[in-house]
């Protein structure tokens, strides 16, 4: 019985052993590499594998950095309550109720859903959509133009920019605009392309970002929160909406989203701003009814401690909601 036992821990330390070999060779391609920096740099990463992160070969954004960042995103409540335009689903948004005298609703990115569009068009707004990937808008109407090109940061081959693509639409207007943008990542590009009197045009943006896990990366988190600072110079969320399709990642202490919905009114159509405490907001619904429901995580808004109504006061004055 001993020999037995013996001849076992034999095999499997000769077992491992050739694992280890097994290794060792096809680590070679890292001869050269160091290990030390590329550890540091995605540590947290590497740490959280069970949750399927993504891998950077770069160095990581701290946790603090990223919580600052999302401070200056919390949403913020005001006198114009939130509406829900298009479908209960995919395609469907919250934003303020302030939509009167608004010339036009630009959405890029319309796929085969046009909801959001049609209530747009029914309130008496000329709608102008853009998408490539389709032949036509989804569906019609009086009000409805289509452009089939795709939106992004110059006008080149099948994209065409956002401030080309207003101009062409409204000319010389200066009225109130609406954008609704679902651009599958070409968002950040486009915003930081597009002028600032432009951006300021819009009334109201909602606006669907995507691989927002993507700001754990420090030199594309600096990138990110460029596209956000220029949006928060005019404008103030006032709802975020976390899209099931892709789930939380954990970060360390964080439940980091990988894709959501923000809303942003313009700061001069904003009066009696709190913060936003509770959510999500009644009118929510899930993107995809086939994916597991998940609330905003808290690290997104401001959740009241008991009755302390002063955590709630929001100056609006600077380029950013604070307290």
């Amino acid at each position: 019985m001993a020999d037995g036992i013996t001849r076992s821990k034999k095999t499997m330390q000769a077992r491992a052993f050739k694992c280890l070999l097994d290794s060792l060779g096809r680590m070679r391609f890292l001869a050269g590499t160091d290990l030390a920096a590329l550890l540091e740099a995605n540590a947290e990463k590497i740490l959280n594998l069970p949750g399927k992160m993504p891998f950077f070969a770069t160095r990581t954004t701290s946790l603090e950095t990223l919580k600052n960042f999302v401070n200056t995103l919390h949403p913020v409540s005001c006198d114009r309550e939130l509406v829900r335009l298009g479908p209960d689903g995919d395609g469907g948004y919250l934003v303020p109720n302030d939509l009167a005298a608004i010339e036009a609703c630009f959405s890029p990115g319309v796929s085969d859903v046009a909801g959001f569009e049609l209530d747009c068009a029914e309130m008496g707004m000329k709608v102008f959509m853009a998408d490539a990937s389709v032949e036509q808008a989804p569906a019609a109407h009086p009000r409805f133009s289509f452009l089939r090109r795709f939106i992004g940061a110059e006008t080149q081959d099948d994209f065409i920019s956002l401030e080309e693509w207003v101009n062409q639409s409204v000319g010389q207007s200066r009225s109130d605009l609406l954008l609704q943008m679902d651009i599958e990542g070409f968002e950040y590009e486009t915003l930081l392309a597009t002028p600032s009197a432009l951006l300021e045009r819009f009334r109201i943006m909602v606006i669907e970002f995507h691989v927002l896990d993507y700001l754990l990366s420090e030199p594309i988190f600096s990138i990110y929160r460029q596209v956000f600072a220029r949006i928060l110079r005019t404008h103030v969320c006032v709802h975020i909406h976390p899209n099931n399709l892709c789930r939380p990642l954990k970060v360390g202490s964080l439940d980091w989203l990988q894709m959501a919905e923000f809303t942003f009114l313009r700061r001069d159509r904003v009066s009696n701003p709190t913060f936003a405490t509770r959510f999500p907001h009644a009118l929510d619904r899930d993107n995809s009814k086939n994916r597991k429901t998940f609330p905003l995580p808290e690290l997104y808004y401001r959740s009241l401690q008991g009755d302390d109504q002063l955590a709630r006061k929001v100056s609006i004055s600077s380029g950013s909601a604070s307290l």
